[in-house]
């Protein structure tokens, strides 16, 4: 994992912070106050992803971000498993140790799945969602052939399926460390300005090791092996979810996700939601768009306010 205190030259400045509830070291930004937005990180990524985001809504917004197990600064036991339930498990112990209620979930990548979980299981919890690029299942009907078809024209999921059948898929993402540039352009990130040594730097150091890796070869993996396991709503949570106030921002350019398939996901789970798309954004929006990303959650967050029962914000500009 990454030192507690590395800043990465004074690209992510804020102070570290621990939760050993889910049973590891789980490590979390907890900057500002005001309405909880509790941000949720995917793959191959961690905190690092939205500390655009915790700088622009922090004066207005208690923002909270932790980092996955096996991802980041949090731990990653070698005695675990690494599934999705696994993070939903920890998630939920996470949030009861820190007492958060009134939640906005910020969700990315791998982190939809895992806040949908959340949802499904605390919908007395949630009061707002932001998808980020993030799929939104919650027991659509149409869920496995969605997931299927997006996965049959992914090169990324085409690539884990390939990878796991001829035996090269721990080969070749164990020494994370050393390709994780490749790994995000394969996904669809698409701002090459934003690269400088410190940024390789920020998403190479979760994994130096092998025994580093165990969280994204767990995220990968449990795919082909048929291991992840979606959190179904009960009848009442999906009721309820459908008049919460949603957005989702997607970077259309995304290679992982394609919007063709996971928008709609998006309105059958949320049919009163805003979608925002942004053409020249891949799959790492808060890294392609930060400014129009977080212009875009914040008059969301300024319009719902009052919708979701939580204070306006102040000092907004």
């Amino acid at each position: 994992m990454i030192a507690a205190h590395e800043t990465f030259d004074g690209t992510f400045p804020y102070v570290p912070h621990f939760s050993s509830a889910p049973g590891f070291r789980m490590h979390y930004v907890d900057e500002g106050t005001g309405p909880v937005l509790l941000c949720l990180h995917g793959e191959p990524t961690w905190g690092y992803l939205f500390r655009k985001l915790v700088a622009g809504l922090s004066d207005t917004h208690r923002v909270v971000v932790p980092d996955h197990m096996g991802f980041g600064k949090s731990e990653t036991p070698g005695d675990r498993t690494y599934w999705l339930q696994d993070h939903v498990d920890n998630l939920e112990a996470f949030v009861m140790d820190l007492g958060l209620r009134d939640i906005t979930l910020v969700m990315h990548d791998f982190g939809g799945p895992v806040g949908m979980g959340l949802l499904a299981r605390r919908p007395d919890l949630v009061t707002r969602i932001i998808a980020l690029n993030a799929p939104t299942p919650f027991g659509q009907s149409d869920l496995a052939r969605i997931l299927a078809t997006n996965a049959s024209q992914s090169p990324w999921f085409r690539w884990i399926a390939r990878a796991e059948a001829d035996g090269t898929l721990d080969h070749v993402l164990g020494p994370l460390g050393y390709n994780a540039l490749s790994t995000l352009k394969l996904n669809g990130f698409q701002d090459n300005a934003v690269i400088t040594p410190a940024w390789i730097r920020a998403y190479e150091a979760a994994f130096p090791t092998r025994e580093e890796t165990l969280g994204a070869l767990g995220w990968a993996k449990g795919f082909p092996l048929s291991k992840h396991r979606f959190e179904m709503p009960s009848r009442e949570s999906r009721a309820a979810a459908t008049q919460l106030p949603a957005l989702t921002v997607w970077g259309t350019q995304d290679r992982t996700l394609r919007a063709e398939h996971f928008l709609p996901l998006f309105r059958a789970a949320f049919p009163h939601g805003l979608v925002s798309e942004l053409p020249a954004a891949g799959h790492y929006s808060p890294e392609d768009a930060p400014d129009a990303t977080i212009a875009l959650v914040r008059l969301f967050l300024d319009a719902t306010a009052e919708v979701s029962g939580l204070p306006a914000a102040v000092g907004a500009a």
